[in-house]
């Protein structure tokens, strides 16, 4: 299996380190946004939408980075995909919630006060990260009430889901989202930071 990845993407991340997490073979193929190289006819011909990251499993080619994880973990018996048809829907619940409503206050945080720095696109837009945060305290304060009296968000254990919400977390600290008052949430991602797979995935700084 050949992953198509960009390692400072959180997307990526999330992917990658299932893959390693699992203990699966799976060559990494280098798609270099800043240079354009995902709009190369040859990645497009793998994925029309030109995004990363991109499965290759013999013909089979796969996208979107929530589709990779479940394919990848169906691969090998594991609890991060169990075979127990409620668990796989609260699993999916989780990741349907991380790509609706938990992007929709990071991604922005993120972009403002971090990738418009990466690649000098001026400076944050006050009016965008209002209206970020706001959106990121209402869903985190879903998430911390959540994880009140839980270790990870599915029948207690690590599974997909804790990949998928906390890939959005990748570079909570260096675009200061507002995670003081949620200390469970800081809890939780502690545990998954110190995961091997998570370790070895995390990515360099790209400085501006």
């Amino acid at each position: 299996m050949k992953l198509y990845y960009f390692p400072p993407s959180p997307n990526s991340r999330k992917a990658q380190a299932v893959a390693i997490h699992l203990g699966l073979p799976v060559e990494l193929e280098l798609v270099n946004l800043q240079q354009g190289q995902q709009r190369t006819a040859e990645f497009l011909a793998l994925n029309p939408t030109g995004r990363i990251p991109v499965l290759q499993d013999g013909d089979f080619v796969l996208w979107e980075s929530t589709a990779i994880m479940q394919y990848l973990a169906s691969r090998v018996p594991t609890p991060l995909w169990p075979d127990d048809v409620k668990r796989r829907a609260d699993i999916m619940r989780w990741q349907s919630w991380q790509l609706s409503h938990w992007s929709s206050g990071t991604q922005p945080i993120q972009f403002e006060r971090f990738v418009k720095k990466v690649l000098d696109l001026g400076e944050p837009d006050a009016q965008v990260l209002e209206s970020a945060i706001a959106t990121f305290h209402r869903e985190a304060t879903v998430l911390d009430t959540y994880l009140a009296d839980k270790d990870y968000l599915v029948n207690n254990t690590l599974t997909l889901a804790d990949f998928s919400v906390a890939s959005n977390l990748t570079y909570a600290t260096i675009a200061q989202f507002p995670l003081e008052k949620y200390d469970h949430i800081r809890a939780w991602y502690g545990r998954l930071e110190a995961l091997p797979a998570w370790q070895q995935t995390t990515p360099q700084v790209p400085q501006g």
